[in-house]
C-alpha cells in the first residue's frame, strides 16, 4: 500500500488496485455520473426519496464543500476503468451531539458486496477520530435489510427509533468489534490504515 498525504493506493480483497482519496472540486462531473449510474432502488435507499437521475446542485455543493472538522467526503476509484468512480462515503458533524457525526455511503450496484463499503467505513472511522469525534451514526430504512445487516455485522449498535434504524459506533473501541466477516474486514482495514491516517 502506498500513501501520499490523504491519497491511499490499496487493493481490494479480490486484488483490484484502487485509489481512495478525498473528493475534490474537479470531481463534480464524476459524482454526477456515478449518481446517474445508480439503480433507482439504490438512489432511493441512499436519499430516501425518488430523486431521478440528476443530483441537484445544492447536494453537490454540500458534498464538495469540505471542512476537515465538520464534514469530509472520500471516493474510491478504479483507475483501470473507463469510468473510475466506484463508491464514496461522507461524515457530517452538526447534530445536537457535537462529538458524533452521521455517516453515509454509496457504492455502484455492480460493485456491492466486494468489501468497498467496509473499507470506506474504516476510512470514515479514522478521519472522524482524527477530527476529534467520538461516535459515528448511520441510518437505514426498515426495509433496507442489506444496509441494516451490514451495519450490524460491522459492529454498529442498533435500535429502532420509530421511523428508522439507527446504528452507532464508538470510535475508541477499535479492538471490540464482533466476529462476523464484515467486522473482521473492518478491523483489518482499521489496523492497516490507522498509522497512515491518524497523527503519530
Amino acid at each position: 500500500m502506498k500513501t501520499t498525504a490523504d491519497r491511499l493506493e490499496l487493493e481490494l480483497r479480490d486484488g483490484t488496485p484502487v485509489i481512495v482519496r478525498p473528493l475534490l472540486p474537479e470531481d463534480r462531473p464524476l459524482v454526477v455520473e456515478a449518481y446517474r449510474r445508480l439503480s433507482p432502488e439504490s438512489r432511493y435507499q441512499r436519499f430516501w426519496s425518488n430523486t431521478g437521475e440528476l443530483l441537484g446542485d445544492r447536494m453537490l455543493d454540500r458534498m464538495i464543500d469540505q471542512d476537515a472538522a465538520r464534514h469530509v467526503t472520500w471516493v474510491l476509484l478504479d483507475p483501470a476503468r473507463e469510468f473510475p468512480g466506484v463508491g464514496g462515503a461522507s461524515w457530517w458533524r452538526g447534530g445536537p451531539d457535537d462529538h458524533e457525526a452521521e455517516i453515509s455511503a454509496m457504492v455502484l450496484d455492480a460493485d456491492q458486496r466486494r468489501g468497498i463499503g467496509t473499507l470506506m467505513l474504516a476510512v470514515m472511522w479514522l478521519t472522524a477520530l482524527r477530527a476529534g469525534l467520538e461516535r459515528l451514526v448511520g441510518y437505514s430504512l426498515n426495509d433496507n435489510r442489506q444496509a441494516a445487516d451490514w451495519m450490524r455485522d460491522c459492529g454498529g449498535a442498533g435500535h429502532w427509533d420509530g421511523y428508522k434504524l439507527v446504528f452507532r459506533w464508538e470510535l475508541d473501541h477499535l479492538d471490540n468489534l464482533p466476529e462476523p466477516a464484515a467486522a473482521a474486514d473492518l478491523a483489518s482495514w482499521l489496523a492497516v490504515l490507522a498509522p497512515r491516517i491518524l497523527p503519530a
